[in-house]
């Protein structure tokens, strides 16, 4: 009799023609499992190592990798499955679609596939469940019937809540913040910026820390590995909470760091007497198609959520001559959660230390009123009231004519512009021009050409009113502040006479 040896590859190869494809798995294993005289009779010892054998054998045609571009989008898209659940407490039916359907755009953002999407009228969540144990059993039919694998609910949970809405629908269950958390931790370029995320990551999960078998076993207390074992010890989850803590505190001293970084800078553009202007608005509502169309910035500019998160400078200049700083700053959304706001709250600075604020609002958006509103509360929140403010209705040319005529005549000091087609860009640089504080003294000179660095810095620092080259120097008119007036005071014609 003769013996044949074949490979493991060319024994996968022979049982996918021998078996049809259901029964391949079954075949694999029994082929493990019979005994073959002419090779198991010359083994010799336990065989208890067969059943680790079986298990790395390896199986053709179960290879997941991704194989074009297309697959891979398609599979960002697949990665989560998910249902909404809104309650509505307050307002009108409009005002609950409209929430679900921001909700729904914020899942997308994050590289979700939206199935459907639910809403109950109820006048406060639930403290249990959020939409109440009768809901929860009919989103557990929706879940199952949908086939999704995650619940968002659109509002911020408790950890209880949480809890029990998951033991109900039987899959994952997330709230509005923590997808906010989710998007703004993709989206995080710089390191000021991954770490403002990681810290309102880790303020948001510390009280949301669940732990069972081990995570509860406590360690041996007190003494030094000895005897005495004084006191409980700490669980292990307690423990974590602890690092979770001291990770915290790191994160804060080095986003402390950072900010003295960014207020030097501030403090240099001070003593330049540089003004600034800040850009704020509602995410998406096209505060970086405006930077790259006043300043070319060349900022990533792209049809969704919170797409820039770090902080943007860039010089600009008015159309008559003055130098100023524009700052795009990130964007903010409805209920933007109290941990971003305290994370980001450096960052926002910029817009409380300017000297001006465009509020950037999308003029196609069902209720750009609802926009208007969420974003003067964060700005309340930074201590940004007392800046002047000059609301930019961004997208003009998609906009609604009535609802463009409706924000013209509520907001007084406003203007329509598209940063897509240039429109009303010229009357808003007017606009900036006139409403950025102007410096406070007004001084006529003679400057030697010997002094050139008091011109330039006239036209840097000031406002230059006229300018004529003579034969003894340059003659200028300009309006500047205090110090820049000190230095042109010896060639006045008063100092001259």
């Amino acid at each position: 009799m003769t013996s044949s040896s074949s490979s493991p590859s060319q024994d996968a190869k022979r049982l996918a023609h021998a078996y049809p494809e259901g029964l391949r798995a079954d075949a694999l294993m029994e082929e493990d499992v019979a005994w073959k005289h002419d090779m198991d009779g010359e083994r010799d010892g336990d065989q208890f190592d067969r059943s680790e054998r079986a298990a790395l054998r390896r199986v053709a045609g179960l290879s997941t990798e991704l194989e074009d571009v297309t697959e891979v989008e398609y599979r960002q898209l697949r990665l989560e499955r998910v249902v909404l659940v809104g309650v509505w407490t307050t307002g009108t039916a409009q005002d609950a679609d409209n929430s679900l359907a921001e909700l729904a755009a914020l899942a997308e953002t994050a590289g979700a596939l939206v199935l459907d999407g639910v809403i109950q009228r109820r006048d406060k969540p639930d403290p249990a469940t959020y939409i109440g144990s009768g809901k929860a059993l009919e989103l557990r039919d929706v879940v199952m019937e949908t086939g999704a694998d995650t619940v968002i609910c659109d509002g911020e949970l408790s950890p209880g809540q949480l809890i029990q809405l998951e033991d109900v629908v039987k899959v994952k269950v997330i709230d509005r913040t923590a997808l906010i958390l989710d998007i703004f931790a993709q989206h995080a370029k710089s390191r000021e910026g991954k770490a403002q995320v990681a810290l309102a990551q880790m303020q948001y999960m510390l009280p949301r820390l669940r732990g069972w078998g081990q995570s509860l076993s406590r360690q041996m207390g007190g003494g030094r590995g000895g005897l005495a074992t004084r006191g409980p010890g700490e669980t292990k989850i307690e423990t974590d909470r602890r690092r979770i803590r001291e990770k915290m505190a790191k994160m804060r001293r080095e986003i402390a760091e950072m900010k003295t970084g960014r207020e030097i800078k501030r403090q240099e553009r001070r003593r330049n007497k540089v003004p600034s202007v800040a850009i704020a608005g509602y995410t998406n509502a096209g505060k970086s198609s405006l930077l790259n169309r006043l300043t070319g910035a060349g900022v990533l500019v792209e049809n969704a959520l919170f797409a820039t998160l770090d902080p943007t400078v860039r010089r600009a200049e008015t159309p008559s001559g003055r130098l100023y700083t524009l700052a795009d700053t990130v964007g903010f959304v409805r209920h933007l959660p109290h941990h971003l706001v305290e994370a980001f709250r450096s960052t926002m600075e910029e817009v409380a230390d300017s000297d001006l604020i465009l509020h950037v609002v999308d003029g196609s958006h069902p209720v750009p009123e609802e926009q208007l509103a969420a974003v003067r509360e964060v700005i309340r929140e930074v201590g940004a009231t007392d800046v002047p403010e000059i609301v930019v209705i961004n997208k003009a040319d998609a906009a609604d004519p009535l609802v463009l005529q409706r924000l013209l005549r509520v907001e007084k000091r406003s203007i329509a512009v598209s940063a897509r087609t240039g429109r009303g860009l010229e009357e808003l640089l007017t606009l900036i021009d006139d409403e950025l504080p102007r410096p406070s003294v007004e001084v006529e000179a003679l400057v030697p050409y010997t002094q050139g660095k008091l011109v330039a810095r006239a036209h840097t620092e000031g406002e230059v009113l006229s300018e004529e080259h003579t034969a003894d120097g340059t003659l200028i008119k300009v309006r500047v502040h205090a110090e820049l007036a000190a230095d042109l005071a010896p060639y006045t014609p008063a100092a001259t006479a």
